[in-house]
Order: C-alpha cells, then structure tokens, then sequence
C-alpha cells in the first residue's frame, strides 16, 4: 500500500487530505445554521435593521460575556458559507469590538430563515436536523448488511409514514416542513407558470398535506373545486372553504376523480414499484387529454445543470435522503419517462423553472 502513495505528488496527497476532511466535516456546516436558528440570529440581526456589532450581538442573546469569542466563530463560518456578511460600521472612539467595527447583515440566503418570512425555509431545516431523521444515518453501514426495508427502520423498528401516523412530534415536524416548501413553490408557480390551471374545473392534490397548495390555487382561481387529499391523521380536524375540502384516504387504493391531479414531491418517496401503483391509481380518475385531464407533477429530476454543480450536489443528497427515510429516490427524466410510459399515460413535459424541483405535466 506504501507503494501506491508514492505515485502521488505532495500537492496532490496534501491536496486529497483536505478533500478527505472537508467531507468529513461538512456536517458542521448544517449544525452550525441549526444552532443559528435555535438561537434565532437571523431576525435579532433583521430586527436590530442595520449593521450589527458582535458587542451587540452577544447583548442581544442575553449571553455571558465570555461567549463572544464564540459567537464571533459560529458567525465567521456562517459568513463564510454565504449567509451572513459583514460591512464597516462607525463605532465610538476606542471602542473594543470583537471585529473591528464591522456589523453583520443578512445574506439573501438568510431572508429565507426567518421566523415571519412568509417563503421561510426554517421548518425544513429544523424537520432536517431532528435526531428523529438523523439517527438512521448512524444505521446506514448496518443497514446494508441486514435485510430492513429502509435505515430509518433499522434505527426506528418502524417505517417513517408509520412512525409519523403515531408520533406528533414528527407528523408535525414533517408536515411543517411540506408547507414550507409548498409555499415558496406554489408563490413561483402563479407568478411564472399560472397557465398549468387555466381550464382546470377540478384538481386533487394527493399527498396534499396541511392543503398549502390547495388552498392557494382555491384562493386564486375561485372556479376550481379543489380536494386535498392525504392519510386521515393529516387532514382530520382541518377546515375548508367554498372551494376547498379535505378528504382523508389511502392513494394506493383510490384518489378522489379529478380534471387534474397533482403530486408534490409525491414520487420520489417512493420505490418504481409503488410508484406505478400511485401513477394508475391517478390514470383511472382523469379524463382524456382532449378533455382536460393531466397529472400536474413537482419533484426533482435528477440532471447536470448549466448553474453549477450546486443544485445536481443537492439533489443528490435528497436522493440519500429518500433512500435513508423512505423507499423512494430522485430520478432522472428518462426514469419518470418509463414510470409514465409504463403507467399508461402517452406523453409529458418538463419545465425546469423550480429550481431543484421542476414542474411536469403527464397527459393521458
């Protein structure tokens, strides 16, 4: 083995090194935020509405004093990862800032982590970081050795839709998360892609959630009966409107008839197996294209994009994650064109306009 380092130059073992212990340390990325937004950094800094001294900062938590040094570097690698940044601010003759008299702002990136941002991502990383859904990642080399459907089995004794079904905690942290992102979606949607209902008379969003999509498209387009429709346990209790209702079911049974049918980030929790299952199961309760009926779809399609590397990285990591949790993955266009093909439906189309996720619509 010693024979095999020695074709490797200094740069390039030095260089593999610290490739090795970037990934190796990355977690701290993720909990670095996390801690950020236990503490509710972003809206002090949002609320104090200029730029803030780290004195100011350690003030505003109510922390000893002698946490300042590490308050400055908690707040230096998130400055570093693009959500916070620093600019000069005046301070007071012989002043003794931590930092010189720079203050921190919030990055763009950071807009989204506030509490009363109506697009906050927040509910998604909190729902990320519980030890509810990191602990199977402690189970997956185990996991690959036993015959457990899913990590989060092995580390839980249970599936995660049936762990959630039993555990408030996390049927509220899931469910949060969903309408988080249903929102920041749906608000792109009706300002770029608003046409994907025009005509519609009736939709069901299967795996509706709490009803954030439903309850929009029912708000903005007042002509169309929409259902949400998903597991009893999620939907009971919950109130519509004139052209809303809740219906509580089992979507490999039977989903409620429908003009169009929508899945949000339905299918990637999902094996192909049950996923054509799901894909009938909507088939049979639309009408002809010649008269309407289309499966409106928002989830990933897994492909190297003309941004960067950044979003195919994320999507990556969300196709671990469907593996961890759940049965599912992130496909490709050509795997959700054999699911399409293979479910009976005769042609689609993919808008990459969502960032990761993109809209799809699947005619019969």
């Amino acid at each position: 083995m010693a024979m095999q380092n020695s074709v490797l130059s200094k740069d390039q073992l030095l260089h593999s090194q610290a490739h090795i212990w970037n990934h190796i340390l990355s977690f701290i990325n993720s909990m670095s935020l996390n801690c950020a937004i236990l503490l509710e950094i972003p809206d002090i800094i949002d609320r104090h509405g200029s730029p803030m001294l780290l004195s100011e900062l350690v003030e505003a938590l109510a922390l000893n004093q002698e946490r300042t040094p590490f308050i400055f570097r908690l707040m230096r690698i998130l400055v570093h990862s693009g959500f916070f940044v620093k600019q000069s601010v005046s301070t007071t003759p012989g002043g003794n800032d931590e930092e010189g008299g720079e203050g921190y702002l919030l990055a763009p990136a950071s807009q989204l982590l506030l509490k009363n941002e109506p697009l906050s991502v927040r509910p998604f990383l909190l729902a990320a970081m519980d030890p509810m859904i990191l602990d199977p990642f402690e189970h997956m080399s185990k996991w690959f050795k036993n015959d457990d459907v899913t990590p989060f089995y092995t580390a839980h004794g249970r599936m995660f839709w049936d762990m959630a079904s039993k555990e408030p905690k996390l049927n509220q942290v899931f469910n949060e998360a969903m309408a988080s992102d249903s929102r920041l979606v749906t608000s792109v949607i009706l300002k770029h892609c608003k046409g994907i209902f025009e005509g519609i008379e009736s939709l069901v969003d299967v795996g509706g959630g709490t009803g954030i999509v439903a309850e929009v498209v029912a708000k903005e387009f007042p002509n169309i009966r929409c259902i949400c429709f998903d597991l009893p346990h999620v939907v009971n209790g919950l109130v519509g409107s004139n052209n809303l209702s809740y219906v509580g079911g089992d979507m490999f049974k039977a989903i409620p008839n429908a003009d169009a049918v929508l899945l949000k980030l339905i299918l990637h929790d999902w094996s192909d197996e049950e996923c054509m299952k799901i894909l009938k199961r909507c088939r049979e309760v639309i009408p002809s294209k010649e008269n309407g009926g289309k499966l409106i779809i928002i989830d990933m399609v897994v492909k190297v994009h003309e941004r960067g590397e950044d979003l195919l990285e994320t999507q990556l990591f969300s196709d671990m994650l469907m593996m961890i949790l759940a049965t599912g993955r992130e496909r490709s266009e050509e795997d959700l064109a054999k699911l399409f093909l293979d479910a009976g439906f005769s042609d689609f189309k993919i808008t990459y306009i969502l960032g990761l996720k993109s809209l799809i619509e699947v005619y019969p």
